[in-house]
């Protein structure tokens, strides 16, 4: 945790599951604990679970000129977003290429917060917001705590008056447990979630009802490993671990396309004079590689890194593994070549532990539809 400058308030409780505290985006954060990293993918699926996320970048943006600071630097039409809902979208730099992506909350006219990982959107922000009639605040005070599983809403309501009838990337705010908190229908997991934004000062107290109440309904801490596994299943990416900053291309800069990352449905219809938007539609059908799924005959995990390959022919690279024990099935998030992102096309993975054949899989394996993550009621 050499690297950590920023810490979450819950790691005493995380080094008591086990966590050594690895660093994550200047945060110690709880990749492992002691149990069984299948049971927590379990339990998410089928009951809830409780991440500490908080090494998610929170910034402020409060003044007249937030709105068009947002609308420069991200993908949305932000005059779309009214206060109460909140949109996902991405960042690019000059050449159209993806540098960050984050989910931008409006909480009143001009007050906006934008969560973000480890890319460059605070910076973006800051230089933005130069000479702008903007306070920009990044917030390591604001924890945030997700709740996340079909079991979620069914805890909270005992809490939160109103909380079943929240829809999906909408938010509240609320007072849970006496503390004020911020409660938001995201998360990354695919299912139906929650994630709760809270003061350090109540972090610790509102971890611990929910664990310690939630045990009789099968709620439990969970790793942030856990959220590769659920975000393979469910086709949320993960920068810069499925980008060209780990795997780049020979005597080019790391950067990659919304087009070639599916990630083009981001940018809102009509929208331009974002930064990068010219170069984005150009850069429309000179997709590089595309971002597609793999479905592997194994009975465990491949590996990041391992290769894909067609007969001879290298012709993509494991960015993210997974392997569910509710499915028994091994899958995976790659980056492959353009004709062989097509659902069926068969293909070799020649890794560290499986060398077993394989075929591309549309995104996502587990609910595509989406119908888990938008229920009402």
């Amino acid at each position: 945790m050499s690297l950590s400058w920023r810490f979450s308030a819950l790691a005493d409780r995380h080094r008591a599951l086990g966590s050594n505290l690895e660093d994550w985006s200047g945060m110690g954060t709880a990749w492992t604990y002691d149990k069984d990293i299948y049971e927590e993918h379990i339990a998410v699926r089928t009951k809830a679970g409780i991440m500490d996320v908080s090494g998610l970048k929170k910034v402020h943006l409060v003044g007249p000129h937030a709105i068009a600071i947002l609308e420069y630097i991200t993908t949305r039409d932000m005059t779309k977003v009214y206060p109460g809902k909140s949109v996902y979208a991405c960042m690019l730099n000059d050449r159209g290429h993806f540098t960050d992506d984050c989910i931008v909350y409006r909480t009143g006219p001009n007050s906006w917060m934008l969560v973000h990982g480890s890319g460059t959107g605070f910076e973006e922000i800051v230089k933005q917001a130069q000479g702008r009639n903007c306070a920009v605040l990044f917030d390591d005070d604001l924890h945030d705590l997700s709740l996340q599983g079909p079991l979620a809403v069914d805890y909270l309501e005992k809490y939160v008056p109103g909380i079943r009838d929240l829809k999906y990337f909408h938010h509240m705010q609320a007072t849970l447990f006496g503390a004020p908190v911020m409660i938001s229908r995201t998360g990354y997991t695919g299912e139906r979630g929650y994630e709760i934004f809270v003061r350090g000062q109540d972090a610790g107290m509102v971890w611990d009802r929910i664990v310690d109440e939630g045990k009789e309904m099968g709620i439990i801490p969970v790793c942030f490993s856990v959220l590769d596994m659920l975000r393979v299943e469910s086709y949320l990416l993960f920068y810069p671990y499925d980008n060209s900053q780990m795997y780049p291309f020979a005597n080019e800069q790391p950067g990659d396309s919304l087009w070639e990352l599916g990630l083009d449905f981001t940018v809102s219809p009509g929208k331009t004079g974002f930064r990068g938007a010219e170069e984005h539609a150009r850069l429309k059908g000179k997709e590089r590689f595309k971002i597609f799924g793999l479905l592997v005959e194994a009975d465990g995990p491949t590996d990041l890194g391992d290769e894909v390959w067609d007969g001879d022919k290298k012709v993509g690279v494991i960015t993210c593994p997974s392997y569910s024990k509710l499915t028994n099935r091994s899958m995976a998030i790659m980056r492959v070549d353009v004709a062989y992102a097509v659902q069926g096309t068969k293909l070799q993975v020649k890794g560290k532990n499986v060398n077993a054949p394989a075929i591309a899989h549309t995104i996502t394996f587990d609910d595509p539809k989406k119908t888990k993550r938008t229920a009402q009621g």
